[in-house]
């Protein structure tokens, strides 16, 4: 395993803790400026929308895993396949489990580090 890789499959656990801890600060930073998501059902949305869409649910509780099933590296691009088995537990009301593969591009920054490009969720 490269370097590279190996701080691309941090990221992922990374982001993983932060979302279950919703330390948002810290989800934003591994974003591109730029980055776009694209969910079923929905219009592409950056990195403002991903943030609404993070404080809009800042009283549920989320538990989730990712695996990276693969991951290949270019130069500063890279992109890997997931699959995220995630369950996010309201306030008020049951928990609903969304489980299924990602697609994310990341591209390394002048810093030196890999942030989130592109990501098609598919999560069902």
């Amino acid at each position: 395993m490269t370097e590279d890789e190996r701080a691309i499959r941090e990221l992922v656990e990374t982001w993983m803790a932060a979302s279950k801890f919703g330390d948002l600060a810290t989800i934003l930073d591994m974003m591109a400026d730029d980055v776009l998501f694209m969910t079923p059902g929905r219009e592409p949305f950056g990195k403002s929308g991903f943030q609404e869409n993070f404080e809009s649910m800042k009283d549920a509780q989320v538990d989730g895993r990712a695996r990276v099933e693969e991951c290949r590296v270019e130069g500063d691009w890279a992109w890997i396949r997931n699959h995220i088995d995630l369950t996010i537990t309201p306030a008020q009301g049951p928990p609903i489990h969304r489980s299924g593969c990602t697609l994310t591009i990341l591209r390394k920054s002048q810093d030196g580090r890999w942030r989130l490009f592109r990501d098609a969720n598919l999560l069902r």
